[in-house]
């Protein structure tokens, strides 16, 4: 590395020139306290100001009305008996109940346990017993699943009548349930058309959520005070589940200070302030609208505003023109849905200024017709993944149109970026390379999965991410490829090897492979090739129509093809790229994957 011929830095010392793929964030501010405590900061500041607002479910609360809310579900979480290091879970579509149980779970030293909206039964119970699940918060239903028809599928007992269920009989229904699960929470929730669902029998471990709350009166503030104390900010609170490679979803643990300062530094990237009023209509299961929006928006004392309890473009319309929105996050499919619905037109945008892209690739011209049609002229872009919690680079908004169009940005605030070659070192700037990360987002590692953990975070503490990059001279990102076989729809994060193993277990497939072909609109779409066992008839609609009932929505295929046998190298390892070129040319999608490596 060579010294620049006349140029020094600001102590006088000389500049060096990087030639390597490696930069930091400079950093010049860190937030060392728990969530709770950042957010008891905030209300004495600032106790009368709005943060959060739920549209569909009527519901405004200030600062200090969400804090009280949240000490109030943490007392009733002592009294039925959760520890420090409980896992509490919440299986729910966005309310503002569900921000709640996340502070209420992070006062008490509660780990809180993220689940995915549209998992089916085998999903679901994989993930409570994996995570140890010990309280569950849900809705009665989302869309077309109905959550409690499913619990009680897992656990009947839990379900029994308290009439019909003998003292004895009660121990051995806990017993039985998923895990550690003890007790089950149901949570009002209000759907797209405007009405409450709601939950009031008293059954065996079931409980109503307004009859849950008042168990708060067994537990003082005094007592909530004590075991707040306790709570450091280098310890877990969150257990994001991501799908696994090896067919099961790994746990990422974060801590306080993932969560808290990942939000900041997105927040810091949007320059959003006390007077920003974020909508957010990405799912809270999901980093993307947990950290990168709500967190955010919580970070600098803003207001939180929910469209809805999923994505749907008018109420999101609606959302903007009423509460006079600043900012919108989402996924590119979001912003083209509300850019080509019928009534964009008729709805008040020009309130935005700015928010953020991110999950998917982003083209050139969407981002301008954002800026231009949306009026959000400082719309971002944020890259990352769930196990760097999950910011590692982001554009801010005194970076050029172009400059977010074609970049990920640069590394946020206290993270180092690098990336190596297939022998593990840093490549030179220009050249492509597998994209590492180092800093305060790192998780804490997979739970209970200490091998995996090995295999993600080296010995220097290097995350890898296995996708693949460039860095400019300048030190700004550039994506080229992404983890083998993962594919990216409409913003979710799928990995083959998941369906896979699902599919295997039908007694009339002997083979399947999934893959990704491109799609205009979602980015992504799954596709199916297998073969059938020797004898064995089954239909598409039938295949598809049993594994709708295994997997979530978003990854059951689109495309399906049965075949004889799959094209192999010569030593016998398939080679799904060939799957995938035949699937374009057969279905004609050229022209999407000519857009999708622009």
């Amino acid at each position: 590395m060579v010294a620049s011929s006349d140029t020094k830095n600001s102590n006088g010392g000389l500049c060096f020139e990087q030639p390597l793929s490696y930069d930091f964030g400079i950093c010049n501010e860190l937030l060392g306290f728990t969530l709770a405590e950042h957010l008891d900061l905030i209300s004495q500041q600032q106790p009368d100001h709005e943060a959060v607002v739920s549209c569909l479910e009527n519901k405004r609360l200030t600062y200090a009305q969400f804090k009280a809310e949240s000490e109030i579900l943490a007392r009733s979480m002592i009294t039925q008996g959760i520890e420090p290091g409980d896992r509490v879970g919440v299986w729910s579509a966005n309310n503002w109940r569900w921000l709640t149980v996340l502070y209420a779970a992070a006062r008490i030293g509660a780990i809180l346990v993220n689940i995915n909206p549209a998992y089916r039964t085998g999903e679901l119970d994989y993930v409570l017993s994996q995570s140890g699940v010990k309280l569950l918060f849900a809705i009665p239903a989302n869309r077309s699943s109905n959550y409690l028809e499913m619990l009680q599928e897992l656990a009947p007992h839990l379900f029994a009548a308290l009439d019909d269920t003998k003292s004895s009989d009660r121990s051995n229904a806990a017993q039985s349930l998923p895990g550690a699960l003890k007790n089950i929470v149901v949570m009002p929730a209000a759907t797209i058309d405007g009405s409450l669902q709601t939950f009031s029998d008293d059954k065996l471990f079931v409980t109503g959520f307004d009859k849950f709350t008042k168990l708060a009166e067994l537990t003082s503030q005094e007592q909530l005070i004590e075991r707040q104390s306790l709570v450091q900010f280098d310890h877990p609170v969150n257990i994001q589940y991501t799908s696994g490679t090896t067919g099961f979803p790994k746990g990422v643990t974060l801590s306080h200070h993932n969560l808290l300062n990942n939000g900041l530094f997105a927040a810091r990237a949007m320059a959003l302030n006390t007077t920003s009023r974020f909508c957010v209509p990405m799912p809270f299961y999901h980093c993307g609208g947990m950290v990168s929006s709500a967190l955010a928006t919580f970070s600098v004392g803003g207001t939180l505003v929910l469209p809805g309890p999923y994505f749907e473009e008018l109420t999101v319309m609606k959302a903007v023109q009423s509460e006079r929105c600043t900012h919108l996050s989402g996924v590119p499919t979001m912003f083209i849905a509300q850019l080509e619905h019928n009534q964009f037109a008729n709805y008040d945008y020009s309130s935005l200024q700015g928010g953020f892209l991110a999950g998917a690739p982003c083209p050139v011209q969407l981002m301008r017709r954002v800026a231009s049609e949306m009026h959000v002229t400082d719309v971002v872009i944020l890259y990352g993944l769930t196990e760097v919690s999950p910011l590692m680079t982001a554009t801010t908004i005194h970076d050029s149109l172009e400059t977010r169009a074609t970049t990920v940005g640069r590394a946020i605030p206290g993270v180092e970026v690098k990336l190596i070659d297939g022998a593990g070192q840093i490549l030179p700037r220009g050249a492509q390379g597998e994209i590492c990360c180092r800093g305060h987002g790192i998780m804490l590692g997979y739970w209970q999965d200490q091998e995996a953990t090995n295999n993600c975070i080296d010995a220097a503490g290097w995350l890898h991410s296995g996708d693949l990059g460039v860095m400019n001279s300048q030190g700004y990102l550039h994506i080229t490829g992404r983890k083998k076989d993962m594919i990216i729809r409409g913003g979710e994060n799928i990995y083959p090897r998941e369906i896979e193993e699902v599919l295997h277990a039908h007694q009339a497939v002997a083979q399947a492979q999934v893959f990704g072909v491109p799609d205009r609109r979602l980015g992504e779409e799954v596709a199916l090739w297998l073969t059938l066992k020797s004898g064995a008839q089954i239909s598409e609609g039938e295949l598809i129509g049993w594994l709708k009932e295994q997997v979530a929505h978003f990854k059951v295929p689109k495309y399906v093809k049965f075949v004889s046998e799959f094209p192999m190298t010569v030593t016998g390892k398939i080679q799904k790229f060939a799957m995938r070129d035949k699937m374009i040319e057969e279905l004609g999608l050229q022209s999407d994957a000519a857009i999708e490596t622009a």
